[in-house]
């Protein structure tokens, strides 16, 4: 027989709803919980991606010196459309399952009193009435066109003689693989890419609503953070975007450097922003409960101040000053342990986190944003000049 803890644990996903899962499901590209993975990710991958190498294979530009960049030579497009995107659509399977286990550790850890359970369903129903918006993902469609076309045109293309593009003057004549990269394969990428940032913004919504919440938290809870540690799982659980964004970024520095002529050490600065920008993204929604816990630090700090103190005062009294019977043995004492444990559960109480994450999470996060970047190394040095000085360096 279930608990009433069990019976009440929400159902919520950041991912299982809109338009575009409903037709995932009716394609059957998904299951009702994300399952067919590999169907989803080889059909977007097929859309996106193989009808650029088709087009450009007709047209002779796939490969040789026809043109300045070939297909098979455009780094930046093979990372966005066979890494980057299958990356995204395999990290909602990841963030289904983790952020579904976080939001339920509210209930099952007694965070959510009853009397607050109401407020706290009403939160998630919002949040998945905005989930399921079709309204919201046609924004979504309308602002990929609108701006993520314009954007690409002007920032992101290479202003060189390519596959999907021909430099008239100021003009960029599109290549029929031009088109379809232009107006099919960067729009899914995008679309896909700014539905994660809704989904951000979603994560961001719901726990500043269940932060104005008055949530049981207990400031000598062993996990440093009043009982919040938990919510920590949820960085790592957006790693996979991160991983992605980042893949992105470093194809098109990649890019710039073999066909731009410029440095790895002139994007120092993007490099850098891009990094602090995602992790700040990553971490700035478990920063509304830091009101609750400094409140609740505070409260404790006084509660067990004055328990401390009469508690030493007494053992004083008693251990010190000669207060204990003769009859009563020192050694095996349990007032010593008694006395060791509320100054171990005052530490607590003072170590105790205004965050719900640590310095080692700021630090995995930051590894794992800068890992697609790690490969560019290789525009510095080659893997021989590596191997030599390494083997200098030994031996």
């Amino acid at each position: 027989m279930s608990t009433p803890i069990l019976e009440s644990r929400p159902d919520f996903s950041l991912v299982l709803g809109g338009p575009l899962f409903q037709i995932f499901l009716r394609t059957h590209l998904s299951g009702s919980a994300l399952e067919l993975l590999h169907r989803r990710m080889i059909v977007v991958m097929g859309i996106a991606w193989l009808p650029l190498l088709l087009l450009s294979a007709l047209r002779g530009d796939a490969v040789g010196d026809e043109v300045s960049i070939a297909f098979v030579d455009d780094i930046e497009t093979h990372v966005r459309f066979l890494i980057a995107l299958p990356i995204l659509i395999a990290a909602e399977l990841v963030v289904h399952r983790r952020i579904h286990h976080v939001v339920s550790q509210f209930v099952e850890r007694g965070l959510i009193g009853s009397e607050q359970m109401p407020e706290f369903r009403q939160a998630i129903d919002t949040t998945l009435r905005l989930r399921n918006s079709p309204i919201i993902e046609l924004a979504l469609i309308v602002l990929v066109y609108a701006v993520g076309h314009w954007i690409w045109r002007n920032e992101i293309a290479l202003h060189a003689t390519s596959w999907y593009a021909s430099q008239d003057g100021a003009q960029i004549q599109l290549t029929p693989a031009g088109y379809w990269h232009a107006f099919v394969s960067v729009p899914i990428f995008q679309f896909m890419l700014m539905r994660w940032y809704f989904r951000f913004a979603l994560w961001f919504w719901f726990l500043f609503r269940v932060s104005r919440l008055q949530l049981r938290l207990l400031a000598s809870h062993a996990d440093r953070a009043a009982g919040l540690g938990f919510l920590s799982e949820s960085i790592y659980a957006f790693s996979l975007v991160l991983l992605s964004q980042g893949a992105v970024a470093a194809g098109l520095i990649a890019s710039k450097i073999l066909y731009a002529g410029r440095g790895l050490l002139s994007f120092k600065v993007e490099i850098l922003s891009f990094l602090i920008f995602f992790i700040v993204v990553t971490l700035i929604p478990l920063m509304v409960f830091t009101p609750q816990l400094l409140r609740a630090k505070r409260k404790a700090l006084r509660h067990f101040g004055r328990l401390v103190n009469r508690y030493s005062d007494e053992f004083n009294q008693k251990w010190v000053e000669g207060g204990a019977p003769q009859s009563e043995p020192l050694l095996g004492s349990s007032d010593i342990q008694s006395l060791a444990d509320l100054g171990n559960s005052y530490s607590v109480v003072r170590e105790t986190r205004l965050v719900p994450f640590d310095i080692k999470d700021v630090m995995r996060l930051a590894a794992i944003s800068a890992t697609p970047f790690l490969p560019l190394l290789l525009t510095m040095f080659s893997l021989d000049d590596f191997a030599t000085f390494l083997i200098e360096a030994i031996f």
